[in-house]
């Protein structure tokens, strides 16, 4: 109760200095909050909308449904649900944060109970390769190479880590599979999801890329700044700690440093996902009870082993 009342007091006074900022410097934070918006316009917008309408008709359709079923004996050894190898390979295919809402759609459809829904949430929580290789890679880095080389990365990340950790878990259920609730309009349905899922996005991403001016601003990041310091150096240490918020803006920053570890630690925050994605993430996994703690413990995880490997090869 008293850890409840800390979290609240907190979450209290965040908001209410939040708020009095954009009162007080409303030039500053307005004209980021256009930033963002743009970025998601220019970045996100054209690399997630036209795979979230695929994926949400592989689900209305019950294509992914039946795709899982050759697939069955693969994830029985490595104690997942029949249904993983699809959920993942859609999530690849539409990146942040459509793994998570895909997650929401079966266990909403009676196919995954909640601790299969925990076990895949680490598994079908990757970027996607538009963003990754176009954005980060050709954009942001002007090197599709250093794309590619991002994307390997994190897709061994990803799967290696979520791999090891089923595997030493308690077997995946046997879950019998529900089809999807029929409609009259498959087609307008998910046109309709994907666009507000879509927007959404956009309204995180603008929200966070005035948390990060802000805690910019304010001296927020000073001790992961300080601590990071000493190793990246400050210029880079700062960029990093904007990713840590808002990905894209983080991954920009770094690439106008021109410390050799600039790839490795894109490579991170695009793993990890940085508090915009990993909202975006939770919005629609949290309706499960879902252990949140642990999935961020998992994609640190992941984000390290990212890192590691961008490091070394």
């Amino acid at each position: 109760c008293s850890k409840s009342k800390i979290k609240f007091a907190l979450l209290s006074a965040f908001c209410l200095a939040f708020g009095a900022a954009l009162v007080i410097y409303p030039e500053r934070y307005f004209s980021r909050c256009l930033a963002g918006f743009s970025l998601w316009a220019e970045c996100v917008l054209p690399s997630l909308f036209p795979f979230m309408v695929i994926t949400l008709l592989l689900i209305k359709f019950g294509i992914a449904e039946k795709a899982a079923l050759p697939l069955k004996k693969l994830a029985r050894p490595l104690k997942l649900p029949p249904i993983s190898a699809p959920v993942f390979l859609l999530s690849v295919f539409s990146g942040y944060p459509a793994g998570s809402r895909i997650l929401s759609e079966f266990y909403e459809y009676g196919n995954l109970e909640k601790t299969d829904l925990k076990k895949l949430a680490p598994l079908a929580s990757t970027s996607g390769p538009l963003f990754i290789i176009g954005t980060v890679g050709y954009k942001v880095f002007r090197d599709k190479g250093a794309g590619f080389k991002i994307l390997i990365a994190h897709l061994l990340s990803v799967v290696a880590v979520s791999i090891v950790i089923s595997f030493f878990s308690k077997p995946a259920s046997e879950q019998k599979y529900v089809s999807p609730p029929s409609t009259k309009n498959a087609l307008r349905d998910a046109f309709y999801d994907a666009t507000i899922a879509v927007l959404l996005a956009g309204g995180f991403i603008a929200f966070f890329s005035v948390v990060a001016a802000f805690a910019s601003d304010f001296y927020l990041f000073s001790p992961v700044e300080n601590l990071l310091s000493p190793l990246l150096g400050k210029e880079t240490a700062s960029a990093f700690c904007i990713g840590l918020i808002e990905v894209a803006s983080g991954c920009r920053a770094l690439a106008f440093e021109s410390s050799k570890l600039n790839i490795a630690l894109s490579g991170f925050l695009i793993t990890f996902g940085g508090a915009c994605v990993l909202s975006q993430q939770l919005s629609y996994l949290l309706c499960a009870e879902f252990d949140a703690a642990r999935f961020l413990l998992i994609k640190l995880l992941q984000a390290a082993l990212c890192f590691i490997l961008l490091f070394i090869f």
